[in-house]
């Protein structure tokens, strides 16, 4: 595994998501409460590039992993 670090900052910006800190608080706020059982790359607000992103970074535990499971415990 690639030892390298993101910041949310970055992992928006993979996700072709604004990637400024205001865009990042106000999309947890709007997008929290996820239920327990979806997974985030199951999430409905995803666009089918981002889902599969998210599940390749996930399942083959990538240098983004750390970043996805951070968003994922702020969204659930």
């Amino acid at each position: 595994m690639d030892q390298s670090t993101h910041s949310y900052s970055e992992l928006f910006q993979q996700l072709g998501l604004p990637s400024d800190r205001a865009y990042i608080e106000q999309f947890i706020i709007e997008h929290r409460g996820l239920p327990q059982d979806v997974k985030i790359s199951e999430a409905a607000f995803w666009t089918d590039g981002q889902r599969e992103f998210l599940k390749k970074a996930l399942l083959e535990d990538a240098d983004w992993a750390p970043m996805v499971d951070q968003l994922n415990v702020e969204l659930h």
